[in-house]
């Protein structure tokens, strides 16, 4: 790696994990497409060089790099975000074992733990992130990991992440937390103390909308036990998505601050307007969760929501008044994006379940794209003028 360990991020994100020279001189590293590679003598299953068990140059090079940003001592690819979280929690769960889970999980996850986790054998409680006092009796002589998010979909909300290391650490547990819309930009979970952070770099981490993948990062010995289950499950990036997605990296701090700035500008603006009912920003200082987020996060995220005082045909018409963002799922690009989670993001869950954390069908989620705040302020207003 070609920077120093105590590099600022903006440096990190474009000089760790470089090779310098590169294969044949190179500055930008290669593609190595091929699947096949000479094995050496003594070579274990795992080191073979070969694409499924994520050990190929290319693959090594992204894996450099992913480990930097977020501190860690390893990390892994992954082909999505959910092939992270589901190979996490078969590497540290056996048929019997129990896992605490915040009660406010992206759609996906929440999925297949409700869906799947019964078939597997395991048991799971949901637990309040923000209420440490409820842990103790949750807790099982069983249980084995406790699986946070640091920033809420799609409400923003913000755990008490220290106090969740500061527990798993007292009772034993493995901590895993999913940073995918803080990014290491906002936060750096190891170093808070968290035992395995993961993403889906779908989202910032790649930031132009153009490829799937998800990353896990932790101490050698976890990523090592994690890479293993997936080199038997498959859920294996492609070196051509994992070129995609280093190229991504390098200009990750750049977006972040823009999409920082804009979150922020655009959920005072919303605050402030009459046809607002209400804006989920936790760089907000009305927001319930503001006091200790600002302690924890160094940026509070490109990400808001909120609620028209119309409800939900005041939120259609919104939408279709729009002209900058884009009505769609997912997040974390460079464009802004702009869709109702109860029809995306979290359709899958019972609208009982919906409604439980928050996610009415007139909620509105913004992803700010690198756009100029004053443009998608006048976007804005044109819209809500339509309300």
């Amino acid at each position: 790696m070609h920077s120093s360990d105590d590099s600022r991020i903006e440096t990190l994100a474009v000089h760790a994990g470089e090779h310098r020279p590169g294969p044949e001189g190179s500055v930008v590293f290669p593609i190595y497409q091929g699947t096949v590679f000479a094995t050496q003598p003594g070579e274990g299953y795992h080191d073979i060089r070969y694409i499924r068990l994520n050990s190929t140059p290319s693959q090594q090079y992204l894996h450099g790099k992913l480990a930097a940003l977020e501190g860690a001592e390893a990390a892994l690819a992954t082909s999505s975000g959910m092939a992270a979280v589901t190979t996490i929690l078969h590497t540290l769960l056996r048929a019997g074992d129990h896992l605490l889970v915040g009660d406010t999980l992206y759609g996906g996850t929440h999925n297949f733990l409700t869906d799947h986790a019964e078939d597997l054998g395991w048991t799971y409680t949901f637990v309040d992130p923000h209420e440490p006092s409820t842990w103790a009796a949750a807790r099982r002589p069983n249980t084995k990991a406790f699986l946070v998010e640091t920033i809420t979909n799609p409400l923003m909300r913000v755990g008490r992440l220290r106090e969740v290391v500061a527990f798993a650490k007292a009772e034993g547990l493995v901590t895993v937390v999913d940073n995918t819309f803080a990014s290491p930009v906002n936060f750096r979970p190891l170093a808070a103390g968290f035992d395995l952070v993961f993403h889906s770099a779908t989202k910032y981490l790649n930031g132009h909308s153009d490829l799937v993948a998800g990353c896990v990062a932790g101490s050698t010995e976890l990523v090592d036990r994690v890479r293993h289950k997936l080199n038997i499950y498959g859920g294996t990036l492609d070196p051509h998505a994992g070129f995609l997605l280093a190229r991504g990296l390098k200009t990750l701090a750049l977006r972040i601050g823009a999409q920082n700035a804009n979150a922020s500008v655009l959920a005072s603006f919303l605050a402030g307007h009459e046809k607002v009912a209400a804006v989920n920003y936790a760089g907000l200082a009305d927001h319930p969760d503001h006091a200790h987020a600002s302690e924890l996060l160094s940026g509070f995220g490109g990400m808001l929501s909120f609620r028209l005082a119309g409800g939900l045909p005041a939120a259609e018409a919104f939408l279709d008044a729009l002209r900058l963002p884009t009505v769609a799922p997912s997040l974390g690009g460079i464009e802004s994006l702009v869709t109702r989670p109860a029809i995306t993001s979290h359709a899958g869950m019972s609208p009982a379940d919906r409604e439980r954390v928050g996610v009415t069908d007139d909620l509105i989620r913004f992803s700010c794209g690198i756009e100029h705040s004053d443009d998608l302020i006048a976007d804005l207003t044109r819209a809500l003028d339509k309300v």
